[in-house]
């Protein structure tokens, strides 16, 4: 008879963790599961834990040469008897009753393809140090841009054999693979109780915040090629002119204008471009950076370019001239100087997961668990009570960073606002949020260029 769960565990050398792991497994409150536990090609003592638990029915182990986790994941999907899968990393652990509440809220809809919980993060030695807390999906959550944690999700397993399983050419990310493509097809849902342990240690996967980014990045550009959604892109640059602009400085010799086309010129997505300022110095600066690439110089109004007048009267204008002019783009993008390292794919990214996850507006940020204060002219108060939690407690806060804002043309054209609608997020990498406000940026920044 085939089991309602299949487990399995990835193991790579996780000797120190993996008989905890398994034994969460194990004792489980619900039994009707089935354990496979894949070894990765371990070169640590992993191999003589796990053959301490080979006499059990219930296990199956399978040995093999490192082949990195989306393949190993294939592998446990086609080696799978049961009605529903979950992964469970070697260095992590379940609670108790993870199986059976999981696994019975996929019983209690067949059109449900997924369900993930919260969890607990843990140290080295299984101390609790924080929870990872989600929105509540039936109620709260109608933009899916936050995907489940790879791990420990719960899967229908024949709904993951119709989207084609994992795609083996990404070396992680895995979750955030399978959500983009689940999510277009399938209900999900999460779980509002921590039901898993997360171990927080220096050789984590999801340490690595470049590969991490750059791989969603990819994985973005994949699907919208894919689904063909998107006919074009305006990129804005907004320059308000005078003596002290940025515009006119330079970074080891290239002027910041000069470098932010350069990264424009990359983007597979943008397809045209238009620099807006009042100032006829800039039109003279464009010129003498294009190196022959088309730019488009709009005069912006100078009352427009003062500090307490917004963009967006300046984007309408642009907007309705590039369409008079029958220039075809469904995405307006705005890009501003003080941000000299966001690359090309970055930019491209902001625009691809707009469209993936369906949202009218999106911005680059940077997530900051601090506690924040304002001044209520009786001195200092904390905002959001946050100072009555630990920081592992708090849920972060999203500071827009990288000086880039997308919106679809329909979503603008209705609120004349750059901002608006559903609002979608981009994680921006600390490079990417670096930015020239201070005389000391200016220095920091100066070094980075030598080193690119």
């Amino acid at each position: 008879m085939k089991p309602l769960v299949t487990v399995y565990i990835t193991n790579y050398n996780y000797g120190s963790f993996i008989k905890e792991a398994i034994e969460s497994v194990l004792n489980q409150s619900l039994k009707d599961f089935e354990l496979i536990i894949i070894d990765d090609g371990s070169t640590d003592h992993s191999k003589n834990i796990i053959e301490e638990f080979t006499f059990r029915d219930e296990v199956k182990v399978i040995y093999q040469e490192n082949k990195g986790l989306n393949i190993t994941n294939n592998v446990a999907i086609q080696a799978a008897t049961g009605k529903y899968i979950i992964r469970l990393d070697a260095d992590d652990y379940l609670h108790q009753d993870a199986l059976k509440l999981m696994s019975a809220k996929l019983e209690s809809d067949p059109e449900l393809g997924l369900v993930f919980p919260n969890y607990f993060y843990v140290d080295m030695e299984g101390e609790l140090i924080g929870e990872e807390k989600r929105h509540d999906f039936q109620n709260d959550v109608v933009l899916l841009d936050q995907p489940a944690h790879g791990a420990c999700t719960m899967i229908r397993l024949d709904f993951l054999k119709q989207v084609g399983g994992y795609n083996e050419a990404y070396t992680c990310q895995d979750g955030y693979e399978l959500w983009v493509k689940f999510t277009q097809n399938f209900k999900v849902a999460n779980h509002s109780s921590p039901l898993f342990y997360y171990r927080q240690h220096g050789s984590n996967l999801t340490a690595d915040e470049q590969k991490i980014l750059k791989t969603r990045a990819l994985i973005n550009e994949e699907f919208v090629n894919e689904k063909q959604y998107h006919t074009g892109t305006l990129a804005i640059i907004p320059i308000r002119g005078g003596t002290q602009d940025i515009a006119f400085k330079s970074l080891n010799g290239t002027n910041l204008l000069e470098l932010k086309l350069k990264e424009v010129f990359r983007s597979k997505n943008i397809n045209k471009v238009v620099v807006t300022s009042p100032d006829p110095r800039v039109e003279a600066l464009l010129n003498s950076v294009t190196n022959g690439k088309t730019v488009q110089f709009h005069h912006r109004k100078k009352i427009e370019a003062k500090h307490f007048h917004n963009l967006n009267p300046t984007i309408n204008e642009i907007v309705t001239l590039e369409k008079s002019k029958g220039f075809e783009f469904d995405v307006i993008s705005i890009l501003t100087l003080e941000y000299p390292f966001l690359e090309a794919y970055k930019m491209d990214d902001v625009i691809n997961t707009m469209l993936v996850f369906g949202s009218d507006s999106i911005i680059g940020v940077k997530s900051d668990n601090s506690v924040f204060y304002q001044h209520h002219g009786d001195g200092l108060h904390p905002i959001l009570d946050r100072d009555k939690y630990t920081r592992l407690e708090r849920e972060a806060l999203y500071k827009q960073v990288g000086g880039i804002t997308a919106v679809r043309k329909n979503s603008f054209l209705k609120s004349k606002e750059m901002v608006t609608g559903s609002v979608g997020h981009i994680m921006m990498d600390q490079q990417s949020s670096f930015g020239l406000f201070t005389q000391l940026d200016w220095e920091i920044a100066e070094n980075l260029m030598l080193k690119k």
